[in-house]
């Protein structure tokens, strides 16, 4: 088979692999969609190659299986992956987090081969099930991106009809914007992008802050009668949105970081301690949590392929890339069959 993979500078080229066979615990999907993720750029634009084929959103069915995989995992069953591996006994690993493993955790499509290609071997357990009423795009998009979005939700429990600004609108914030509204929050969408922040209002979105015109943090307390939101997830990774993000939440609020990247400076007494403010982190989802975002998905019928305005062959896998990067596209799909 063949698989993309990342030279290094910015380069990506078709390697040929041998097909994958499975081990004991083991399948080996055919990959029906593998989306690209911000993340990815990363790698794309190292200085130094990889030698695993690229790809962390893998969605597809399983046609082969090791003699220890239960029967639930049968050929044809359409899947999701939670695209990590860990010792398997630490209590994150036991707890579904094996992104966390007190040991070190692989990374598919970037510690180990991923999902640009026909086929992908991960172990059994990894495995999430994927909806009926879900394409293999939208579980792509909940395997990362979409699943993001919904862990930060289980993060900072929000409390039922309360005022969120989501800073970011990229798939992530997207995402976030889509479900915040599903949940019936008050989703206040905030970025530099006229055509991300129409995106967000056709997502339920209630009001749209372009902070490129417009201070942001006036303009999220001009919402909010000058007190702030009561809740902001932080989703674009820059550092001076981040440093906005705390000014924008309200006394007693609560501010989820989840974009990567940022270096933000903050005075924590006046900022934060005597504001009484809560400052989280939340990193992608425990496998029960992507599980739990494809039951929200699908039961609430979201629009989640709306995400991807591009999708490419496999062939095609260096423009893909090249037109994700350059920020002329929303988020973009690799359909490898």
């Amino acid at each position: 088979m063949q698989g993309l993979v990342f030279s290094g500078r910015e380069v990506v080229r078709l390697e040929r692999f041998d097909d994958p066979t499975p081990g004991p615990d083991e399948v080996v999907l055919e990959i029906r969609a593998s989306g690209l993720c911000g993340t990815d750029l990363k790698t794309y634009r190292a200085p130094e190659g990889s030698p695993f084929i690229g790809g962390h959103e893998p969605c597809g069915v399983v046609v082969a299986r090791g003699v220890d995989v239960p029967e639930c995992w049968h050929a044809g069953a359409r899947v999701m992956v939670h695209h990590y591996d860990g010792c398997r006994s630490c209590d994150q690993c036991a707890s579904g987090w094996t992104q966390l493993c007190e040991t070190g955790s692989t990374v598919y499509g970037r510690t180990e081969h991923g999902a640009h290609a026909r086929y992908m071997k991960v172990p059994a357990h990894t495995l999430v099930a994927l909806p009926d009423a879900l394409s293999f795009a939208e579980g792509a998009a909940i395997s990362c991106g979409t699943g993001t979005a919904f862990g930060a939700f289980e993060r900072m429990q929000i409390r039922p009809g309360a005022t969120i600004a989501i800073v970011g609108q990229g798939p992530v914030g997207l995402s976030a914007t889509m479900i915040g509204a599903a949940m019936g929050l008050r989703v206040i969408a905030v970025d530099v992008d006229a055509g991300r922040l129409a995106q967000a209002m056709r997502f339920g979105a209630a009001e749209r802050v372009d902070s490129r015109a417009v201070p942001m943090v006036d303009a999220i307390r001009d919402l909010t009668r000058g007190l702030g939101a009561e809740y902001v997830m932080e989703c674009s990774g820059n550092g001076d949105a981040t440093g906005e993000a705390l000014a924008a939440t309200r006394i007693w609020g609560t501010l989820c970081l989840v974009g990567l990247g940022a270096e933000a400076t903050v005075q924590t007494g006046p900022q934060i301690v005597l504001r009484q403010i809560t400052v989280m982190g939340s990193w992608t989802f425990s496998k029960a949590g992507q599980a739990a975002c494809a039951t929200f998905c699908a039961e609430r019928a979201l629009p989640v392929e709306s995400l991807f305005t591009h999708r490419f062959a496999l062939e095609d896998g260096a423009e893909a890339y090249r037109r994700f990067a350059s920020r002329e596209t929303g988020k973009v799909l690799i359909a490898p069959t």
